[in-house]
């Protein structure tokens, strides 16, 4: 095989410069991705800066895949060359531990994300296990589609766990990256969608997306309005709260989930959580199977991805300006 040739990291936070690799043998259960495009998350900004502690330098980064099958191991009989795929956050997990029997492979303590201690899809080419290689419906656009694979799985998997259907009054906080996936997933379900904003110019933009309402998260009476009215709220932003607010806003029963990050700790009053019998939860990516169905979805319901496309070689001007918030909503690799 020929050498894999990509963008590094060399050092925390550094510029990423070209970089070539020998993947050595293809694996049994191997799978190499001839890349076409790649989309940027906030997780590969993280893993350049090593702000989580887990970078190992040179990598490439990048997990947001999709190409073409280049090759398969002699063992996997699920892909062909030329078939079009994409590949998320995973690259791979035990496939024996208790979650992965269960199909919840995104839980196993062995899991292998896709550019943390091997390289990603800043690239020409990448490889991952077979298990984690997701055929691509046809109607969706490549470029629409890759950032589905982590960002939209991040949104769909909790939706879809706490079974948001046509009954459901869904909220979703902050209408960026992931928030403008969110609310159209919740609106493919059926939900009646609120969405929350710092930002009154996301509401037009918001309501296009499927939003019923908007809420201005800076207005305190808009904020008091909503109490009481919502079964599952989603947060998707990397920011600190009133927490206790969205907290009121739940209906007994009511769920708040995380899947971005606020720097701070999340300190909230047990009162309304014992007495409306509401909970605080998370959720990471999705499972294979996961994965597979909310590419259908998408593909069916129409939801995808707003994008701004750049060539891989402008990987750093790319990742320059989603760091400055200046990409509505995700930027994309092409190669």
């Amino acid at each position: 095989m020929p050498p894999i040739q990509g963008f590094a990291a060399h050092a925390a936070g550094a510029e990423l410069l070209p970089f070539r690799y020998d993947p050595g043998e293809l694996g049994p259960a191997e799978v190499e991705i001839a890349i076409t495009h790649c989309g940027i998350c906030h997780s590969d900004i993280h893993l350049i800066s090593n702000d989580w502690g887990i970078s190992q330098y040179p990598f490439i980064p990048g997990h947001e895949v999709v190409g073409a099958v280049a090759a398969v191991g002699s063992g996997v009989r699920s892909l062909q060359p030329g078939q079009r795929v994409g590949l998320g956050w995973q690259a791979n997990s035990c496939g024996e531990c208790e979650w992965c029997l269960q199909g919840l492979e995104n839980l196993c303590a062995s899991s292998e994300p896709t550019c943390v201690h091997r390289h990603g899809g800043y690239a020409d080419r990448v490889r991952a296990h077979a298990r984690f290689v997701i055929p691509i419906p046809e109607t969706l656009e490549s470029e629409n589609a890759a950032p589905l694979l982590c960002g939209g799985i991040t949104v769909y998997t909790p939706l879809r766990n706490h079974g948001i259907n046509p009954s459901s009054r869904v909220g979703v906080v902050g209408i960026g990256g992931l928030g403008h996936m969110a609310v159209q997933f919740a609106r493919a379900f059926g939900a009646e969608v609120t969405a929350f904003s710092t930002s009154a110019a996301k509401e037009e933009e918001a309501r296009a997306l499927g939003a019923h309402r908007f809420v201005n998260t800076r207005e305190t009476k808009a904020m008091k309005e909503v109490a009481g009215t919502l079964d599952f709220i989603v947060s998707t932003i990397n920011a600190d709260q009133d927490w206790g607010v969205y907290i009121q806003a739940l209906r007994p029963t009511g769920t708040l989930c995380f899947v971005g990050v606020p720097p701070s700790p999340v300190a909230i009053q047990a009162f309304p959580l014992i007495a409306g019998m509401r909970s605080i939860t998370g959720n990471p990516i999705g499972s294979p199977y996961r994965l597979k169905e909310m590419l259908d979805v998408a593909a069916r319901h129409g939801v995808k991805a707003q994008i701004e496309r750049f060539p891989m070689a402008k990987a750093n001007e790319a990742i320059e300006k989603v760091k400055k918030n200046k990409v509505r909503y995700r930027a994309v690799l092409a190669n």
